[in-house]
C-alpha cells in the first residue's frame, strides 16, 4: 500500500472507501526484496505492506473521516480468453479460491461462466498472461488445470447508416404485447467514442407521446441487449449510434418488456443490413534481438501479417529494437519461434493497441466457423 497523505500507524483503524469496511492495522512492514522489517508507522510517500486486509488492487483507504476515492489507473479490456477447469472435482474449492484472489490482485484478469457451455472462461491480456495464472494455480494452490484452445476476443461493428421500423405484436390469452419503434443506426468513429466515453450510444429524438416517456428507458435497455451479440459471429458490437425517432404504443398491451424486446429485435435486424464487419485486436509488439538476427525476426513478423513501424539499432550497434503492429490471432506460439530463431537471445513484449477490421476472407472463415459451431450446438 502507498501512503498519499497523513501517517499510517500500527494499531489504528482504516476504512475501505469502496466497501465501507473498517479494519484494525495489527502489523505494518517495510519490504526489502524478500526480507520484511516491522515498523510502527509509515508516512506520506512511503510504500508499506500490511497483513489481514481484505481488499483488491486500486482500493482506497482512509481513517474514516474522508469519503474520497483515488482515481484508478486505465484498465484495458481483455483481448484473449480460454476455458479452464480443475483436473479433479476435489480441487474445485481451491480453484475458486485461486480465481477469487487473482482477480482481486489483477484488474486486467476477468473470470466469467459461459451461459451455454457452463465453462469457466478466463480472459486476460495475452497468451503469456493467462499461462502465468494457470501455472500459479498449480504451484500455489495445488490445482492442476485443463485448458481449452485460446480464443481471440473479436468484436463487430457496422459500416453504413440503416433505418429501422419494427412492430412487436403478440397476442396471448390475457394481456398481449404491443410496441412499435422507428429510427436509424449509424457508425461512430474512434474520436466520437472518446468524447462519449463509451463504445455505443443511444439517443432519443422522439417528439410527442406516441411512445409514452416511461418506456424510453426500456428502449435504451433493448438497444444494449442487442449490442451483446452481433449478427456475424455473435461477438460484442461497438461503434454504433442508435437514434429513436418515433413509434407507437397500445393503451393496454404495451409494457416495458414489449418495448425492450421490440427495440432489441429492431436494432439486430438493422445491424444485419448495415454492412456489418468483424474487428480483431491488434497488438503493439516490441522485439529486442542481437543485430545478426534482424532479417529473420522481421521476416517472421511479416509472415504473421505484422506491420513494421520501426527498426532501430541501439547505441553500440550490438542489438536492434523492432516495433510492429501484429494481429493477436497471429501471435500464438511466437515466444517459442523467437527463442529458436535467436538462440534464446531474443525477447519481446506486447500490449493491446486497438481493434481493426479483418480482411474479407478471414471474416468469411470466422462466419463459417461460427455457423458450424451453432449447428453442432443445436444438434446436441
Amino acid at each position: 500500500m502507498r501512503v498519499y497523505q497523513g501517517r499510517l500507524k500500527k494499531g489504528s483503524y482504516i476504512t475501505n472507501v469502496d466497501t465501507g469496511k473498517k479494519t484494525k492495522l495489527a502489523r505494518i512492514v517495510r519490504m526489502h526484496s524478500d526480507e520484511m522489517e516491522d515498523i510502527t508507522e509509515a508516512g506520506a510517500g512511503e510504500v508499506a505492506a500490511m497483513f489481514g486486509i481484505d481488499c483488491k488492487s486500486m482500493d482506497t483507504f482512509s481513517d474514516g473521516s474522508l469519503d474520497l476515492a483515488m482515481s484508478t489507473m486505465f484498465i484495458p479490456e481483455p483481448v484473449m480468453s480460454l476455458s479452464v477447469k480443475p483436473a479433479k472435482s476435489t480441487m474445485q474449492n481451491n480453484f475458486a479460491k485461486a480465481l477469487n484472489k487473482f482477480t482481486k490482485e489483477d484488474p486486467t484478469l476477468r473470470v466469467k461462466v459461459d451461459n451455454d457451455t457452463k465453462e469457466t472462461i478466463l480472459s486476460g491480456m495475452g497468451e503469456l498472461h493467462l499461462e502465468i495464472y494457470i501455472e500459479r494455480m498449480n504451484r500455489e494452490y495445488g490445482v492442476e488445470c485443463i485448458t481449452g484452445q485460446p480464443n481471440v476476443n473479436y468484436k463487430e461493428t457496422i459500416g453504413s447508416l440503416q433505418k429501422f421500423e419494427w412492430l412487436h405484436k403478440k397476442q396471448t390469452g390475457g394481456a398481449g404485447q404491443y410496441a412499435k419503434v422507428i429510427g436509424y443506426i449509424e457508425p461512430i468513429n474512434d474520436e466520437e467514442k472518446k468524447e462519449l466515453g463509451k463504445v455505443n450510444s443511444f439517443e432519443n429524438e422522439c417528439v410527442g407521446t406516441n411512445i409514452p416517456p416511461e418506456y424510453y428507458s426500456s428502449c435504451e435497455k433493448g438497444t444494449f441487449d442487442a449490442m451483446k451479440e452481433g449478427a456475424l459471429v455473435g461477438c460484442e458490437v461497438e461503434g454504433v449510434r442508435v437514434v429513436l425517432q418515433d413509434g407507437a404504443a397500445h393503451a393496454v398491451d404495451s409494457s416495458d418488456m414489449a418495448f425492450r424486446t421490440c427495440m432489441a429485435n429492431a436494432v439486430r435486424d438493422a445491424m444485419r443490413k448495415a454492412n456489418p464487419s468483424i474487428l480483431e485486436p491488434v497488438m503493439a509488439v516490441e522485439v529486442n534481438v542481437p543485430s545478426e538476427f534482424q532479417g529473420a525476426v522481421v521476416a517472421a513478423l511479416n509472415r504473421r501479417m505484422g506491420l513494421i513501424m520501426s527498426s532501430d539499432m541501439n547505441e553500440d550497434g550490438s542489438g536492434i529494437k523492432v516495433l510492429a503492429d501484429v494481429p493477436l490471432s497471429n501471435m500464438f506460439g511466437y515466444s517459442t519461434e523467437l527463442r529458436s530463431q535467436t538462440q534464446g537471445k531474443g525477447e519481446f513484449t506486447m500490449e493491446y493497441k486497438k481493434h481493426v477490421q479483418v480482411n474479407r476472407n478471414i471474416q468469411e472463415e470466422l462466419m463459417k466457423k461460427y455457423r458450424e459451431e451453432k449447428e453442432a450446438d443445436n444438434a446436441a
